[in-house]
């Protein structure tokens, strides 16, 4: 006889709190390679990591003016994300890009489609985005709806593993 129950998968959780190029890249690596060997991925933003998924294009229409200084110097998006170290001056960040182009790595642009296709979740914290004036329209289509703290830990608790990057 067959057994009945059928076998949960592994789930792997990543909150992605840094908005830094190499981190991005660090998080989506192991998300797409997570969903590739079958895992249950869930990538729960935050912070400055909510830059990622951001809109390249558009204005963020945020209430208050602190909020909106703070959306007018840290307007996000992939084609703004820096490297953390040797930046230098967008230098290092170009340099990078390059390397990943020689070399055939995935932009973050592709890296977020890719992980949408293999049905990695991206949600951005509600929390962080209410404090920072964030709207559900400032993100991609690739973005799933905002939730808190609470979605994530519920996932955490079941997760095999889960990272903070």
């Amino acid at each position: 006889m067959a057994d009945s129950v059928s076998e949960e998968k592994e789930k792997l959780t990543i909150v992605v709190f840094s908005g830094d190029l190499d981190r991005a890249l660090a998080a989506f690596m192991l998300a797409t390679t997570g969903a590739s060997m079958g895992m249950d991925v869930t990538m729960f933003f935050t912070f400055w990591g909510l830059n990622i998924l951001k809109k390249n294009e558009g204005g963020i229409k945020s209430q208050g003016l602190m909020r909106r200084m703070l959306n007018f110097v840290n307007r996000g998006g992939t084609k703004r994300l820096k490297m953390s170290k040797f930046n230098m001056f967008g230098l290092g960040t170009w340099m990078m890009k390059r390397l990943m182009k020689e070399i055939n790595m995935p932009s973050i642009d592709e890296f977020i489609s890719m992980a949408q296709q293999m049905g990695v979740k991206m949600v951005p914290c509600s929390t962080s985005c209410g404090m920072m004036g964030l709207p559900e329209d400032a993100f991609r289509e690739e973005a799933l709806s905002l939730t808190g703290a609470a979605f994530f830990l519920g996932e955490a608790r079941e997760s095999k593993v889960t990272l903070f990057i």
